[in-house]
């Protein structure tokens, strides 16, 4: 018996099915290979920047170490027993903040003075020579036999010649600056519980008055004298400005 073959129009609308199957097939294949290769070119962005955010981190913490290392061994910075916090890794000439920046020579025009001093557990630290001031240094002997930094590769506008706690203010216009500047600078931690490394509860004088405050915003006033305890509360201890400060 001979099979019926479907008619004309028949076979036409099947064959059309079948491309559009095919076609249809074909799109889902471009879309899932599209998709596979957004995925991927995520994920090796993502690799590549991850890889780079390392390489960048890692060649910062190496400089920070080397640099640590270098000033360790230099001979010139204040390796003092008592400091609170080594002067090793602090900034080496780039700007702090914006705002405190270094130039080869000391900038008077705007010139004040503060003192600072800390406390930690009931025990004074030192507050050392040289913060702000890029080694090597020029060190001199004061009457007291103490060093004295005269010179250095470079000056910031916030530094300390020596260990009396005497914060040089000493930028080329009047501008405000902070005891959380002169910390970022130094780059040691300043914050409610943590002083420089050492932890625990964070007790602030300005001028013998409780200051409750944030211990960072602490602006800098000639003649001003700073105290902080870490830990252990310390009454308030008076220092004298000795002559030759004046307002």
């Amino acid at each position: 018996m001979t099979q019926n073959k479907p008619p004309h129009a028949e076979r036409r609308r099947i064959a059309q099915e079948k491309i559009a199957a095919q076609r249809a097939a074909e799109a889902r294949r471009q879309r899932t290979m599209t998709i596979a290769m957004t995925v991927g070119g995520v994920v090796l962005i993502g690799g590549i920047v991850t890889v780079a955010v390392f390489a960048v981190t890692k060649a910062n913490n190496d400089k920070t170490k080397a640099q640590a290392s270098a000033a360790a061994h230099d001979p010139s910075i204040d390796k003092s027993a008592t400091l609170l916090a080594s002067t090793a890794t602090q900034a080496d000439g780039g700007d702090v903040d914006g705002i405190v920046k270094s130039n080869s020579m000391e900038q008077t025009v705007y010139h004040i003075h503060s003192h600072l001093q800390v406390f930690v557990d009931g025990k004074q630290t030192t507050i050392p020579y040289g913060i702000g001031i890029v080694p090597p240094y020029t060190l001199q002997q004061q009457t007291d036999g103490t060093p004295f930094v005269g010179g250095g590769k470079s000056f910031y506008f916030l530094h300390t010649h020596d260990e009396s706690g005497v914060i040089h203010v000493e930028s080329p216009s009047q501008n405000t600056y902070t005891l959380g500047n002169l910390f970022d600078l130094w780059n040691q931690p300043l914050n409610s519980g943590a002083v420089a490394g050492h932890k625990g509860t964070v007790t602030v004088f300005v001028d013998g008055k409780p200051y409750t405050g944030d211990v960072r915003g602490i602006v800098f006033k000639n003649l001003e004298k700073i105290q902080i305890d870490v830990g252990t509360a310390t009454p308030y201890k008076d220092w004298t400005w000795p002559s030759g400060y004046t307002k």
